[in-house]
């Protein structure tokens, strides 16, 4: 079912685009990457390496700084790179959530019929996850 049959509006998740732009495959390519036990064992040597460099760097300050700024950048770049990634896993949980919560509401009202409780309850759970709220808007 589409959009268009669904009788409350939900968005299904078969119905979310699945094209994604250069930065968001970017952002999962990479999230990919740095969630394995390599990219670990790599920084770890990376430290490794920069631990005794500090003799090449000759004084201590120049060599703080060396550190201190590959990990500033690398963790700023880090992060904005996984929140896109995350907040990407959260839409498509909330979506799935919306339709699993769209769906019982739907048979709740052909199941319960015209029996007050269970239309209270399919109410309830409607505007609990705020389906109410999408069918005002669409």
């Amino acid at each position: 079912m589409g959009n268009d049959d669904r009788p409350h509006g939900a968005v299904m998740p078969s119905d979310v685009p699945q094209r994604l732009s250069w930065f968001d495959r970017f952002a999962t390519t990479t999230s990919g990457y740095v969630s394995h036990a390599w990219f670990f064992v790599a920084c770890v040597l990376l430290v490794v390496v920069w631990a005794p460099s500090i003799f090449v760097f000759g004084t201590v300050d120049t060599w703080q700084l060396v550190i201190n700024t590959l990990t500033s950048i690398v963790t700023f770049l880090l992060v904005a790179l996984l929140q896109n990634t995350q907040k990407r896993a959260d839409e498509a949980v909330q979506h799935k959530l919306n339709a699993i919560a769209d769906g019982l509401s739907d048979l709740m009202e052909h199941v319960g019929g015209e029996d007050p409780d269970v239309d209270r309850d399919r109410r309830e759970l409607r505007r609990a996850v705020g389906l109410e709220d999408r069918e005002s808007s669409a």
